[in-house]
Order: C-alpha cells, then sequence, then structure tokens
C-alpha cells in the first residue's frame, strides 16, 4: 500500500460538562477547608460534578455529537474513535466502543488509551499518524473523565482539585502547513506513585479489605507533582516548539492543561508568555483531566480567543508520570 502525506488538523470540537455546580462553599460542609483557602492554593472556586448514575460515556458521546456538528461529518464517516480516560465506564469493554454504538458510528474502529491527564494530546498524536498518512480521513479524539468517581471526599487536599468533563475533536486532513505542526510525548515511570489509585487492578484486586483502606481513590504527593509540572510544561512546550521551527514570541495562545493556577502562571513566566495569551479556565472546572485541554480548547474557541492562522500551544501532564504537549496552526473558522 502506498502512503500519501498530508496535513491533519482539527476540523471540529465540541464539550459537555454536567450542570450541577460544587463551589468552595459548598466543600465547607462536608470537609474542613475554606473557599480562600481553595482559592489561594489552586486558583478553583467551582466545579462540574455528575449526577447520580451519569458515566464517562454519557459526557463524551454528547462532547462528540457537537464536535461532529462543528465539523459537518456525520457518524458514519467516522473511520476510527479514540477515547483518553482513567475513569471509563468499566474495566472493559473500551468507553470507545459503547460511544460508538451511541452514535451510530458503525464504520468507525474504536480503542480506549490511558496517560492520566495528558491523555487527550497524546491520544491526538495517534490521530494525527493516522491521518497524516492518508490511513484514515475522519477521526474523533475524546478526553472524558469523571474524577469525583474516584475522589476522596474525606481527603481535603485532592478533594478540593477535581471536577467532571469531557472534550471533543473531530482530526482530518488540511495543508501542509496548518493544522498539527508537531508534537512532543514523555514519560517517567519512576514517578509512579506520586500519582495514583492503588487498588482495582491486576495487583490489587478489589476486596472488602481494600475497599475498607480507601484505596479505590486518588492519592497523590501535591508538592512534588507541583515541582515536576512546572518544570515539564515549560520544557515540554519548548520542545513541540523546536519540533516545528517556532519560538514561544509566535505563540498567540498558549492552553495549558487547568490543574492549578500557579502552575499556570509559573509555566507561563518560565515560557515568558504574557498573561493575555494564556487561556484559564481552571476557576470554574477545576482539574478534568483528559477532558482539560480539549474542553479549554472549545471555550477558547466560542469565546473568540482563537481565529484562524493563529499558533495554539497545548500542554499536559499527569500520572504515570507523562507529559505531552503539541503546536496547532488554527483552521476552523470563527464562530
Amino acid at each position: 500500500m502506498s502512503t500519501t502525506w498530508q496535513g491533519a488538523g482539527i476540523i471540529g470540537i465540541g464539550s459537555c460538562v454536567p450542570e450541577k455546580v460544587l463551589t468552595n462553599f459548598d466543600l465547607e460542609k462536608i470537609v474542613d477547608t475554606t473557599d480562600e483557602w481553595i482559592v489561594t492554593r489552586s486558583g478553583i472556586r467551582a466545579r462540574r460534578i455528575v449526577e447520580e448514575g451519569v458515566a464517562a460515556s454519557d459526557l463524551a458521546t454528547e462532547a462528540a455529537r457537537r464536535a461532529l456538528e462543528s465539523a459537518s461529518v456525520s457518524p458514519e464517516e467516522l473511520d476510527l474513535i479514540i477515547c483518553a480516560t482513567i475513569t471509563g465506564d468499566m474495566p472493559f469493554p473500551a468507553t470507545s466502543c459503547l460511544i460508538q454504538d451511541r452514535l451510530g458510528a458503525k464504520n468507525a474502529g474504536a480503542f480506549d488509551l490511558q496517560a492520566g491527564c495528558s491523555g487527550w494530546v497524546y491520544a491526538l498524536s495517534v490521530a494525527t499518524q493516522f491521518v497524516q498518512t492518508g490511513v484514515y480521513q475522519r477521526v474523533l479524539v475524546i478526553g472524558v473523565d469523571v474524577l469525583t468517581s474516584v475522589t476522596d471526599w474525606t481527603d481535603r487536599s485532592t478533594c478540593v482539585l477535581f471536577g467532571d468533563a469531557a472534550g471533543a475533536t473531530v482530526i482530518g486532513p488540511t495543508s501542509s502547513d496548518n493544522g498539527i505542526l508537531s508534537i512532543h510525548l514523555g514519560a517517567d515511570g519512576s514517578g509512579g506513585d506520586l500519582l495514583k489509585i492503588d487498588a482495582g487492578g491486576s495487583r490489587m484486586p478489589a476486596t472488602e479489605e481494600t475497599v475498607r483502606q480507601r484505596l479505590h481513590y486518588i492519592k497523590m504527593n501535591g508538592r512534588e507533582v507541583f515541582k515536576f509540572a512546572v518544570r515539564i510544561m515549560s520544557e515540554a512546550s519548548i520542545k513541540a516548539l523546536d519540533a516545528c521551527g517556532l519560538t514561544t514570541n509566535d505563540v498567540d495562545l498558549f492552553v495549558p492543561h487547568q490543574a492549578n493556577i500557579r502552575i499556570i502562571e509559573a509555566a507561563a513566566e518560565r515560557l515568558n508568555i504574557p498573561s493575555d495569551k494564556v487561556f484559564v479556565n481552571v476557576q470554574n472546572y477545576g482539574n478534568t483531566s483528559a477532558a482539560s485541554i480539549p474542553l479549554a480548547l472549545d471555550e477558547a474557541y466560542r469565546f473568540g480567543r482563537i481565529k484562524p492562522g493563529d499558533v495554539v500551544v497545548v500542554v499536559g501532564f499527569g500520572a504515570g508520570l507523562t507529559w505531552a504537549s503539541s503546536v496547532l496552526k488554527w483552521i476552523l473558522p470563527l464562530n
């Protein structure tokens, strides 16, 4: 089979967040914390949480429908669905297969990908290669997490940080000088213990004792993750820019993983990117893991912060430890 090289870019985008809002003042009633403490340390003022019975595939399917509408692509035209998540509906089948069925994307393959909060950019890298080589023409890339399902609401250091959301993008052919210009991926498994869920896998299957010890919830060494994140966000962004011959002076908008305002501000300062070129919505949603970057991208686009031809840098970090960055030359028209 001959290979046809072509550009690949985001040709459609959409997101979905639950209607229920959990504010810092609500959290004051259930855990020993204050609005001032949370805002000072994270910048978060509220987060969205799912109602009982709502799972990752529910949010992801709605985000996907919105992305398909944005791209003017029907479900039947999709070649592949990649879902980045650490909180899928169940261990198997893949959440992407549930989404495929609900969308009616009968011609698409489907699989899940796990890279923590870096997941959407990792999935983007896979989709990009399928489109660039001409193997597929329409790939749906979804980032979704329902982190409140694995949040320990008795742990005030972590329960204030997380929210639920989904973001979706359709990747399709573009001209070679538009779309996704570069991608950089990285990992350091030696830091795996810094951010993890201990139980529920083959190492420590679920038992009455693991449930009693609350081992099915997120555990995080916040201090060490913070130091890692500040360093890697700037380093990964530079590597992605270097790969396509650009510098931070060329960046029109910086869209980082929305985990913590202090991390975002520190990374932007290291990169010498002014605050008016940094998109931030962590105050409204908290850390939504794999959904964070596509949700922020969708909001930035809908708010008119991105126009065709703009150079956009996205970068994330997450459990693994993983990190991922990409430089995009925006092609979607203004809303």
